[in-house]
């Protein structure tokens, strides 16, 4: 009883098609077996040549053991009715459990990783996907749905129920093909994601860990994607609890891969209109001076950079010594991949890449990684989240982790009316869900100190306006009551 999936490539003299050997990590030559709980994983290329290559995944299914475990066709993976343990397509379709044996067989493609062709790893490739027997709930419109936004050309053929007997229609099952450029790693997300999706049921129980497993294979295309409330309740079982975590993280998500490079040019276009100087100094290099400005004065040593995005306050920090260890929190995996690049982690000395640790997490969940630090910085970040967001971030950062010094950074909306190509009544951003008066900011920001024991002081950032004030309006938070015990654990022990 088999599944079967292929994945083929085409190539030249230069970049031959047989790269996808070296991308998988399986080599063409050989054909290899793995065993998963369910049965056996066996990878071969029925095609090897420079011109063209094919991978193929074939899934053993034992029925018996799918049985065993309890687990039948039931939907987010609860047993079924007896007969149904039985009688099910597990063992013929390519469902939940095609895409644990692809994260099984091909978990370093899936992350990207390629040491002997990282280049390849990381450009799109020609690529043709094949499943000869896909169980879709919605039919051929629900697949072009799914896979046409992420970039791909669909085929989905309706399986006839019997071809014997035309009359009865068509069964729920497609034959798909799919055919594009994308990164390897990326086409495997995609099918590790929306093959459950499609079939709309599990073979294994949805636990918690599930919403992690989803927002992982997401990243950089989920948050986007105009189906993804379908996706993430399939996904997830309709489990309503974990989609409803899923979906205010992936809302995060987007917000916080907000453009870094938009946000440089409106600060660039304030600079123009506000400076005559032969060369002002940006915007943004004002607001990371100003935030290194109060952590120093703070005594600050240890620093959490909340909301760090693509690393540009982190790698201000690096250049300074008295700051001994920098953690940048982040929600987008993508931002902090990034910001890995920029910083050049991977090059870093070993001296200096101890003091800096890039941590995946949401801001509005309490995270018992981040106690114990001196200072924390939230840059250009709460005008990013719904105001119904504010006090869970609110309470995650000011009540759980209860660093000695917060400072908030956030734009001043009073000063929008000196940006000529601004229009009225809009905000600098896609991505802002609000600004805020002076008034405003300070009103926010004396209720929280007030309600955390927090003593807090405001700075301008910017050329500041007689009328309007500066463009960016910065809060510095002090504690002014006795903190609760808290851990010393520093954020790379806790990640260890």
């Amino acid at each position: 009883m088999l599944v079967f999936l292929t994945i083929s490539t085409t190539g030249t003299a230069e970049a031959p098609a047989t790269d996808l050997g070296f991308l998988l990590h399986k080599h063409p030559d050989k054909a290899q077996a793995f065993s998963t709980s369910y049965g056996d994983a066996h990878v071969f290329y029925p095609e090897a040549s420079a011109d063209r290559c094919t991978a193929a995944l074939l899934l053993e299914v034992d029925p018996v053991a799918l049985v065993r475990r309890g687990k039948g066709k039931g939907r987010g993976g609860a047993p079924d009715a007896t007969l149904a343990q039985y009688v099910n397509d597990r063992p013929y379709a390519a469902s939940s459990l095609l895409a644990v044996a692809l994260r099984t067989v091909f978990a370093s493609a899936l992350r990207g990783v390629c040491d002997k062709l990282p280049e390849r790893a990381a450009n799109p490739l020609p690529l043709r996907i094949e499943v000869p027997v896909l169980p879709a709930r919605g039919g051929e419109p629900l697949v072009r749905r799914l896979f046409e936004p992420l970039g791909w050309t669909v085929a989905a053929e309706p399986v006839a129920l019997d071809e014997q007997f035309p009359e009865w229609g068509d069964s729920r099952y497609v034959r798909l093909v799919l055919e594009g450029e994308l990164r390897l790693a990326d086409a495997l997300r995609h099918l590790y994601v929306l093959l459950p999706v499609l079939d709309d049921a599990k073979h294994y129980w949805v636990s918690p860990d599930e919403v992690d497993k989803l927002l992982r294979a997401g990243d950089g295309w989920l948050a986007g994607h105009p189906e993804q409330k379908l996706i993430t309740s399939r996904y997830l079982a309709r489990r309503w609890s974990l989609t409803r975590e899923a979906l205010e993280r992936l809302e995060l998500a987007r917000l916080a891969e907000a453009d870094d490079t938009e946000a440089e040019e409106i600060d660039n276009a304030i600079d123009e209109q506000t400076d005559t100087e032969d060369k002002p100094v940006p915007l943004a290099v004002r607001r990371r001076e100003a935030i290194l400005d109060a952590l120093r004065a703070a005594g600050a040593s240890r620093v959490l950079d909340l909301g760090c995005g693509q690393g540009q306050l982190v790698g201000a920090l690096l250049k300074d010594v008295r700051f001994t260890e920098i953690v940048g929190v982040d929600v987008s995996v993508r931002a902090l991949n990034e910001a890995a690049r920029r910083l050049r982690l991977e090059r870093m000395g070993e001296r200096q890449s101890t003091r800096v640790t890039l941590l995946q997490g949401s801001l509005a969940y309490t995270d018992a990684r981040l106690k114990g630090y001196d200072a924390a910085v939230l840059s250009e970040v709460i005008e990013h989240l719904d105001l119904p967001r504010l006090p869970a971030l609110e309470y995650a950062v000011f009540g759980a982790t209860r660093p000695a010094t917060v400072i908030v950074t956030t734009p001043n909306v009073e000063y929008n009316v000196r940006w000529e190509t601004l229009p009225a009544g809009h905000v600098r951003h896609a991505d802002h869900r609000f600004e805020w008066t002076r008034e405003e900011f300070r009103t926010w920001a004396r209720e929280v100190a007030g309600r955390h024991g927090y003593g807090v002081e405001f700075a301008p950032v910017g050329p500041e306006d007689p009328e309007v004030g500066p463009p960016t309006q910065m809060a510095v938070f002090t504690l002014s009551t006795p903190k609760t015990a808290s851990s010393k654990t520093t954020a790379k022990e806790a990640a260890a």
